[in-house]
C-alpha cells in the first residue's frame, strides 16, 4: 500500500472516534497492551509526561514539548485529533513522522494485529510508541485522546502526570457529573508519580483521594499563590491557566533531574508554534478584516473564546460555525450573541451535524443567519460580507477549523 491507501485502511476499515464518535470508543486497554506486546513493549523504552483534561491538554502538551526542545532534549509529542494531516499526531522535535514510517508500520504489523481487531486510535498509539522507542527520544509528551483511565495511552509509566481541568464534555462516555468525569481523568495518576492539577474544577477531593491511594505527590496549581509571569505565542486568554499548569509541571520535572533552565521555559512558551507547528488555537489567519480560527468546541472552552472575542470590541462579528451531531448544540449555541451575522455550515465528515438539523435548531433558538452545505462556501461568504473593522470567527468544531486552514 502507498501512503494514501494506508490512511484509507486506517480511517475506513477501523473504528475512528474522530469521525464516528461514541461507537468507536473502547472501554478497555486489552488491545493496546496486546499490540505493544507484539512490538516488544516500546512504552517501556522512553520516559514520558502524561496529560489529561477537558480543555487545554493539547495546548499544554505542545507547550511542554516546546520547552523540552528548547532545553536540548530530543522530544516526542503525541496528540489528537489531527486537523489536516494524520501525522500531526506524532512528532519528534516538532517534525511529523514520515509517510514511509506510517506505511511501513502498517505493512509490517497488519498480519500480526489482524486478530486483535484494533481501533484506529489503538493503531495510532501503537505507532507513536513504536516511533518514540525506535527514535530513542529523551522524553515523550503524551496527550490522552478521551478521558484518561481507559484511554489507550494509559499504559505508560510517566515521570509526571498533568491534568488540566474538568468540564462537561463526552458525558455519554465519561459520566454525567463533574465528579464522575474527574474520576476518569484521575485514572492517569500512577503510583509514586507526581501529579499536577491545573484546575481541580471543584473536584479536589477526587484527585486528592486518588493520589493518596497511590502515594503520589500532588500539586493543585489553582491554590498556589506564586505569580507566573511567562507569556506565550498562544494568545488565547484560556492559555493563562495552561501556562501556569505547564510551569508547575516544569518545576516538578526539575526536582526529578530534568535540566529546564528558566530561559528554556521562557523561549519554549514564546515559540510553541515555531517549535511544534500547533494550529487552530486562537489563530489569526489574516487582518483587515480580522479572521480568527479557534478549535474550542465545548461549553467551557467556547465561553472563554467568546469572552476574548467580546473584549476585542470590534464592529459586527461574523461567525462561521458548525458542530458535530453528538454535541448538545442548543447548550453551546446559547453562548453565542444574537446580534451577529451567522454562516452555519456542515463539515465534510460523517460526525458533522447535518446543515438541515442545524438550520432547525438555530431558527428555533432565534438565530438569523445563512446556511451552507460546506465550510468553504460559508467562509467565503463571511469574508465577502465582512467590513475592515469587523471580525470573522471560525469555530464550533475541530473539523470546521481544519477545512479553512
Amino acid at each position: 500500500m502507498n501512503y494514501k491507501q494506508t490512511l484509507d485502511y486506517l480511517f475506513k476499515q477501523l473504528p475512528m472516534y474522530q469521525r464516528q464518535g461514541k461507537s468507536a470508543y473502547k472501554k478497555d486497554l486489552t488491545n493496546t497492551l496486546a499490540l505493544c506486546k507484539i512490538l516488544n513493549n516500546p512504552q517501556q523504552k522512553f520516559k514520558s509526561i502524561h496529560i489529561a483534561g477537558t480543555n487545554g491538554k493539547g495546548s499544554s502538551a505542545h507547550m511542554l514539548a516546546s520547552i523540552f526542545q528548547e532545553a536540548g532534549y530530543k522530544t516526542g509529542l503525541y496528540t489528537s485529533p489531527h486537523l489536516k494531516d494524520f501525522r500531526e499526531r506524532i512528532r519528534i522535535n516538532g517534525e511529523m513522522i514520515s509517510e514511509n514510517q506510517v506505511v511501513d508500520f502498517v505493512s509490517d504489523y497488519e498480519d500480526q494485529f489482524v486478530n486483535i481487531h484494533p481501533s484506529f486510535f489503538e493503531w495510532t498509539v501503537a505507532l507513536a510508541f513504536h516511533c518514540f522507542a525506535i527514535e530513542e527520544v529523551d522524553i515523550a509528551i503524551i496527550e490522552t485522546g478521551l478521558g484518561g483511565r481507559l484511554d489507550s495511552t494509559n499504559i505508560v509509566q510517566p515521570e509526571l502526570c498533568l491534568i488540566t481541568n474538568i468540564g462537561f464534555d463526552h458525558m455519554d462516555m465519561l459520566g454525567n457529573t463533574l465528579k464522575e468525569i474527574a474520576g476518569e481523568k484521575a485514572g492517569i495518576i500512577k503510583a509514586n508519580t507526581p501529579v499536577i492539577i491545573s484546575n481541580h474544577s471543584g473536584e479536589r477531593q477526587v484527585f486528592e483521594q486518588k493520589a493518596k491511594e497511590l502515594d503520589s505527590p500532588i500539586v493543585f496549581v489553582n491554590e498556589m499563590n506564586r505569580t507566573v509571569s511567562y507569556e506565550s505565542d498562544l494568545t488565547g486568554i484560556y492559555q493563562k491557566e495552561n501556562i501556569r499548569g505547564v510551569y508547575f509541571t516544569c518545576l516538578e520535572a526539575k526536582k526529578l533531574g530534568w535540566n529546564l533552565p528558566n530561559e528554556a521555559i521562557k523561549r519554549g512558551l514564546l515559540n510553541v508554534v515555531k517549535n511544534t507547528n500547533l494550529r487552530g488555537r486562537w489563530e489569526t489567519l489574516q487582518k483587515n478584516p480580522f479572521v480568527i480560527a479557534d478549535t474550542a468546541h465545548n461549553k467551557e472552552g467556547l465561553q472563554l473564546a467568546l469572552s476574548q472575542l467580546e473584549a476585542l470590541q470590534a464592529g459586527q462579528n461574523h461567525f462561521v460555525i458548525g458542530f458535530v451531531k453528538d454535541k448538545n448544540v442548543e447548550e453551546v449555541l446559547q453562548l453565542f450573541p444574537k446580534n451577529a451575522e451567522y454562516y452555519f455550515c456542515q463539515a465534510e465528515v460523517s460526525r458533522a451535524l447535518p446543515i438541515n438539523d442545524l438550520r432547525l435548531i438555530s431558527k428555533k433558538m432565534g438565530f438569523k443567519g445563512h446556511y451552507f452545505n460546506t465550510v468553504k462556501e460559508a467562509f467565503k461568504a463571511a469574508k465577502s460580507n465582512c467590513q475592515e473593522a469587523e471580525i470573522v470567527y471560525v469555530g464550533g468544531s475541530n473539523f470546521v477549523v481544519a477545512e479553512i486552514l
